[in-house]
């Protein structure tokens, strides 16, 4: 069940199996059904997570009631609400399975202890960072510079495995267009 999570961590950090144990020992292993919420917007429990299977959403309820979702996040991917886990603020986002999902996570005192433990996990720490940085700020261009078609395609291409895994509504919340639009675009392509 963790060799994901092992092949995660030495594609960039070689580990011993006595420092592979203290990993296993931090985190915790969560299933969670359809629908179900790993995070609670507002709320004061954020994790960092490594996702096994399944799918989840990122996403902020917005003060008129709609979902603005930021990121779908698959296997293998870490999700985290960053400001949430790091400063321990409440959450900012709504992480929530959109089908059947299993994830590892961890704490931020576990992953603290961790860091102890095992030292060179600090470098990984760095580069998932910086990963997750990077995609931000390529959401970020991609939102500003592109029209809602390329961004679609985009989508479709990189995550051709899992498009079909989201809905319409998700779909056209994530490139911020309506439902209606959505079905425009798809029509065209």
């Amino acid at each position: 069940m963790y060799k994901d999570l092992r092949l995660s961590i030495e594609r960039k950090i070689p580990l011993t199996d006595e420092e592979w144990n203290f990993v296993v020992e931090k985190v915790k292993f969560i299933k969670l059904k359809k629908n179900e919420f790993l995070q609670i917007q507002d709320s004061k429990s954020s994790y960092e997570g490594f996702i096994l299977n399944g799918t989840f959403k990122t996403y902020i309820l917005n003060d008129n009631g709609t979902e603005s979702v930021i990121f779908f996040s698959f296997e293998n991917e870490w999700i985290c609400d960053l400001e949430s886990f790091y400063h321990q603020k409440p959450t900012t986002y709504n992480i929530k399975a959109i089908e059947d999902s299993e994830i590892l996570v961890i704490s931020k005192k576990n992953k603290a202890l961790l860091f102890e433990q095992v030292p060179k996990l600090i470098q990984f720490h760095i580069l998932m960072v910086e990963k997750a940085n990077i995609a931000i700020q390529q959401r970020l261009i991609d939102l500003l510079n592109k029209t809602s078609k390329q961004r679609y395609l985009e989508f479709i291409k990189r995550y051709s495995h899992k498009a079909n895994k989201i809905n319409n509504r998700n779909l056209s919340s994530y490139l911020g267009v309506s439902h209606e639009f959505l079905s425009k675009i798809k029509r065209s392509c």
